[in-house]
């Protein structure tokens, strides 16, 4: 304790340079390239010297951020807009005999509980508290310590029964219970290792008795088998769950070739369908699916087959009855058109095309009903359009509002429901049910819709900014329309750019506060995104994936040139995937940034599939071992590119100790190398959430608290002066 003491006591005192991480080298050759890794042994969390200086780090960075003058200020306004609500929803799910299902948190409780209704207008009941919940793993003599919180909501396809998945400290790993609802009794069998929030989900049988679910051999995030031949089990009610019926997977079907990186999942949309899909789920959009009649599967039956490859380009599909109805990039269709075609005779090369492709905007999403396919499109990732295609013909739906982003949910094929959720920068989230024939939208918020006059003044603003290359780069900027240009105006830039997915606009308060505190909130849709079509998630990945921080480094200097802002000025702010735009935007420009968040950054790609997902995101960033792609992935390795006697900006990196997908050791060798290369007089800080893992997965309030930090840390570092400490804290 007198040890951890004195090394706290100095790092307080601003000698934090003298607590440099212990460095042992490591060298590899990769194609007659010498790398020399100056931290390798970081990447061994199991040693004690390595923990010791995490943990210090992290002390250090509490106790600097805990200095911060108005620290708690975003902290606090979220929980007093909670409080103005009242509740919380999310996660609906509604069976087709109308039973809702959903999260529900009041403004003083810490998680959310799962409630139901019967009907819209039906009485809520409380159906279940996770703070029940006992693991198979835990010592329950102290539940204190343990705090589950629900990631997954699953009901059977009567609403009779539901399946709840439940994970705690941000693992994602979950366990599954089941309840049946009409009594609200609880199972007393748990089914544990999966991750049904984020592969898979649950499948349910027909005749509500079972599901289906990915299971995980390997739940230890540090092995090297974690995320592994990973099976589809057919799990009954009632039965052990530690008699797995393993019904698709490398070991169950080794004539399919299943990769074992792959995560084998089973996809059913309609109670009734015939067949059941088999999907080998990568970091890819584009994978490799099967098909199996749904009596042979149930049978034992390993008659799976081919349905199609990667190559056809397929990123969604949905049965209804003989029908396939999917979306297609075939063909350098790279904006997607939508296509059917016949289980019994499937032709996705040349199928029958129901919505041809469009040159400016992406399809997004698609619903079968009874009455149509319901469709969205959206154009530069920010402007959401409705359509339905019905009869042969496409018709455009004016939806209540303008809205950056639109989601569809229906009951089937079936069925003529079907709901929309809209929202945008500066429009919260509204859900709405449509008819068809009276062409009107019905409002269906449970949770009560609250007036932010505080917000009034903000704006939006979508533009474009030539890239390095001219390239137009979309770019949302968000903020309160009385700002001045004086180049004097703090900027938050968020970004991710990867995987394809959009940074769809989204209703974020704590965006709203920046703002309203006379900042811009700029969000650059850099390449590798989705926002522009799959083209632009291919300019952005593996050796064009310098595109990516080129086009946020553009928009830096677009808002520069137009005087809003100056370098010392400029936050950015990423995660993950978006840790490797950040990380280079820092370490190729350091002049333009007076601060950098990176949380639980890709930071170390030439050592990224040794930690996290592994070897399937070398579809997205490139192969180790092959020679083209090894130089694109030492390009965006921002470890590499520090440099010795570099001025850098002041940075915080973040990590959790449980994270799955990013291990911990890599923001933390990155926070090693800059701490020790860096010659300015910026702080470089390193803050690992001991009860944490990739970001989801936690109590509000500490996700709250977790934001205020970031925002605090970068609102010290650009020099506002209600977040500036009496003195140089860090001394």
């Amino acid at each position: 304790m007198k040890i951890y003491i004195f090394i706290f006591f100095s790092l307080s005192l601003g000698a934090q340079k003298t607590n440099l991480a212990p460095s042992v080298p490591a060298t590899d050759h990769y194609f007659g390239t010498k790398i020399i890794d100056d931290y390798r042994n970081l990447e061994n969390l199991k040693d004690s010297a390595t923990a010791q200086w995490m943990k210090s780090q992290t002390d250090y960075t509490n106790f600097l951020i805990n200095k911060i003058p108005n620290r708690d200020y975003y902290l606090k306004k979220r929980l007093e807009f909670d409080k103005r609500q009242g509740y919380s929803v999310s996660d609906f799910v509604i069976t087709n005999n109308d039973r809702y299902f959903y999260l529900k948190k009041g403004s003083e409780e810490k998680t959310s509980k799962v409630y139901y209704r019967n009907g819209i207008n039906g009485t809520e009941q409380l159906l279940y508290d996770p703070d029940r919940f006992i693991s198979p793993f835990k010592d329950s003599s102290d539940k204190s310590k343990h705090q589950f919180l629900v990631n997954l909501l699953s009901p059977s396809w009567d609403g009779s029964r539901l399946a709840v998945s439940l994970t705690e400290n941000g693992k994602e790993i979950s366990q599954i219970i089941v309840i049946d609802v009409e009594n609200k009794y609880v199972h007393p069998e748990v089914v544990t290792n999966t991750n049904p929030s984020s592969i898979g989900g649950i499948k349910w049988l027909q005749d509500n008795s079972g599901f289906f679910y990915v299971y995980y051999p390997v739940i230890d995030s540090n092995s090297k088998d974690y995320g592994k031949n990973v099976q589809a089990i057919l799990y009954r009610i009632g039965e052990n769950p530690k008699k797995l019926n393993n019904v698709f997977s490398r070991s169950n079907n080794p004539n399919l070739n299943i990769e074992e990186n792959t995560y084998p999942a089973i996809m059913a949309f309609n109670a009734d369908d015939k067949y059941y899909i088999g999907n080998l789920v990568d970091s890819e959009d584009f994978r490799r699916t099967f098909i199996i009649s749904k009596e042979d599967l149930l049978n034992g039956k390993k008659t799976w087959k081919p349905l199609y490859t990667k190559e056809d380009k397929i990123p969604y599909m949905r049965l209804a009855g003989d029908d396939i109805y999917f979306l297609s990039g075939y063909n350098n269709t790279l904006n997607y058109k939508l296509c059917k075609t016949s289980a019994k005779n499937p032709n996705f090369k040349n199928p029958q095309i129901l919505v041809p492709e469009m040159a400016d905007e992406v399809i997004t999403g698609y619903a079968v009903t009874k009455d149509g396919i319901y469709y969205t499109r959206t154009k530069n990732g920010v402007e959401a359009k409705l359509y339905l295609y019905k009869d042969g013909k496409e018709r455009n739906i004016k939806t209540p509002f303008v809205s950056g982003n639109i989601y569809l949910e229906a009951k089937g094929k079936d069925f003529s429901d079907i709901w929309i959720s809209c929202s945008g920068w500066a429009n919260d989230e509204q859900r709405f049910k449509y008819d068809l024939q009276k062409n009107e939208f019905t409002p269906e918020n449970i949770a009560p819709l609250i007036e932010y006059p505080e917000f009034k003044d903000i704006v939006v603003e979508e533009i474009t900014v030539k890239s390095h290359d001219g390239v137009e780069v979309p770019l949302s900027l968000i903020y309160n329309k009385n700002i001045k240009k004086n180049g004097e105006i703090p900027v938050l830039m968020n970004g991710y750019g990867a995987y394809a997915e959009s940074y769809s606009p989204y209703f974020s308060v704590s965006y709203l506060l920046w703002a309203n505190q006379g900042g811009i909130v700029a969000v650059p849709h850099v390449r590798g995104g989705g926002e522009k079509g799959e083209q632009w998630h291919i300019d952005g990945q593996k050796s064009k994936k310098p595109n990516s921080w080129k086009d946020l480094i553009a928009c830096t200097e677009y808002l520069i040139n137009k005087n809003y802002t100056s370098p010392k000025k400029i936050a950015i702010l990423g995660g993950s995937a978006g840790g490797i735009l950040m990380g280079r935007a820092m370490t190729e420009r350091p002049e333009l940034f007076g601060a950098v968040i990176i949380e639980s950054g890709v930071l170390n790609t030439l050592r990224n599939e040794f930690g996290g997902v592994g070897k399937s995101a070398a579809q997205e960033y490139g192969n180790l071992n092959s020679p083209a792609d090894f130089k694109g992935l030492l390009e965006m390795d921002a470890y590499h590119h520090i440099k010795k006697g570099v001025k850098y900006p002041a940075t915080l990196i973040t990590s959790g100790i449980n994270d799955p997908r990013v291990a911990p050791w890599i923001p933390a060798k990155f926070a090693a190398k800059l701490l020790a290369d860096n010659s300015s007089d910026k702080p470089i800080l390193l803050k690992i959430d001991y009860a944490g893992g990739h970001g989801g997965a936690i109590p509000v309030a500490q996700r709250y608290a977790n934001i205020g930090d970031i925002f605090a840390f970068a609102l010290w570092q650009l020099g506002v002066p209600a977040y500036q400490p009496i003195g140089d804290i860090t001394k």
